[in-house]
């Protein structure tokens, strides 16, 4: 994989992509945060030598380049998940290609299911701890030192320097923020209420299919990361309705714009 990553990264520094101040990962119904992003550079990720392509409506399946908030960011527009069929090395793969690219900061967002009695649809939840329930782990295998040690310390997975600011930042905005524990499963069925009842029980605020993957690489690598979820449906019992995609997609877009507004004046101030 290391030869891989590294013809990936020559190839977009060849197309002009030159070491982003942050990495974005836009989850479902997010994708449209890119248009805070002053885009220089666009490509397809069928493009790209060795990577994945989205299969999930709602993600283009586009790496974009250019500037925020005077910072260089480098965001995909559209993930990759286990379910889909890929292997974790696989779908974990472009967050290894952005630290070869130089990118220390990386901010994840998805789209999650609230358990949380406090939570409502469209609300922001700061990710500050998660819960890996996923049925594979991105390291499982033969480590490779190039990358991290074989033993990663997760005692601080979402950083708590980059969580204090965008507290702050939201409070300055007064856009409504909780903060929580986010936990993963594979997918793709949404959870069941007997499902929904045991992440709450086991400690967990939301739930969904993705990000944890992506972090646990992330840390191996040394990287920063900031989380976040948007709450697009409920499990909290009582409140069960059926869900959908699209569904998931239109919730989604009910908090975008206070979203966009916490991460473009983070990548200003931080």
């Amino acid at each position: 994989m290391y030869n891989e990553i590294q013809e990936t990264v020559k190839f977009l520094k060849d197309k002009g992509i030159s070491t982003p101040d942050y990495g974005i990962v836009l989850g479902t119904g997010l994708g449209s945060l890119v248009s805070i992003i002053d885009i220089e550079i666009e490509i397809p990720y069928s493009e790209i030598p060795n990577f994945p392509v989205s299969t999930v409506q709602g993600h283009s399946g586009k790496l974009i380049y250019g500037a925020l908030s005077g910072k260089k960011v480098l965001a995909l527009q559209g993930r990759f998940h286990f379910y889909e069929g890929w292997s974790m090395q696989q779908a974990t793969f472009p967050i290894r290609v952005m630290k070869y690219l130089g990118i220390e900061n990386l901010i994840v967002s998805n789209a999650s299911g609230g358990v949380n009695s406090n939570f409502d649809v469209g609300d922001i939840m700061l990710i500050n701890d998660h819960i890996n329930m996923m049925p594979e782990h991105p390291l499982r295998g033969e480590n490779d030192d190039r990358f991290g040690d074989r033993f990663v310390d997760m005692h601080e997975p979402y950083d708590l320097k980059m969580l204090a600011k965008m507290e702050s930042i939201a409070k300055k905005n007064k856009i409504k923020i909780h903060k929580g524990v986010y936990l993963a499963l594979q997918g793709p069925t949404f959870e069941t209420p007997a499902e929904y009842r045991m992440v709450r029980i086991i400690g967990a605020d939301t739930v969904g299919m993705s990000t944890v993957p992506e972090v646990i690489v992330a840390k191996h690598m040394k990287m920063k990361c900031l989380g976040i979820s948007i709450i697009t449906d409920l499990g909290i019992e009582g409140h069960i309705e059926e869900v959908s995609h699209k569904a998931v997609q239109n919730a989604a877009k009910l908090a975008e714009k206070g979203v966009c507004k916490l991460v473009e004046e983070f990548v200003l101030y931080n």
